[in-house]
């Protein structure tokens, strides 16, 4: 069973998750039928960044993963060897 402080936590997560997908799709499915002098236009980055930025979060997603996946197999070359 989950304690206190973790489901506080998920919670938390989910709801920055909520925010997150709720101003992406905003920017990306509306805000391109709303006029550009309206005022809802400041709060969001210009629209090169709606490509750009889960671009580069993919990307470092991917470099994670295979530094994660070459720490593991280093390390167990190294156990093997010690054996």
């Amino acid at each position: 069973m989950a304690t206190g402080t973790d489901q506080v936590v998920g919670l938390g997560l989910v709801a920055v998750s909520l925010i997150i997908f709720t101003y992406y799709t905003t920017w990306v499915i509306l805000l391109p039928f709303i006029d550009s002098q309206h005022v809802i236009h400041k709060y969001f980055l210009p629209r090169a960044y709606a490509v750009a930025i889960p671009l580069a979060a993919g990307l470092l997603l991917l470099l994670f993963v295979g530094v994660f996946i070459t720490y593991v197999m280093l390390k167990n070359q190294v156990t093997k060897k010690a054996q």
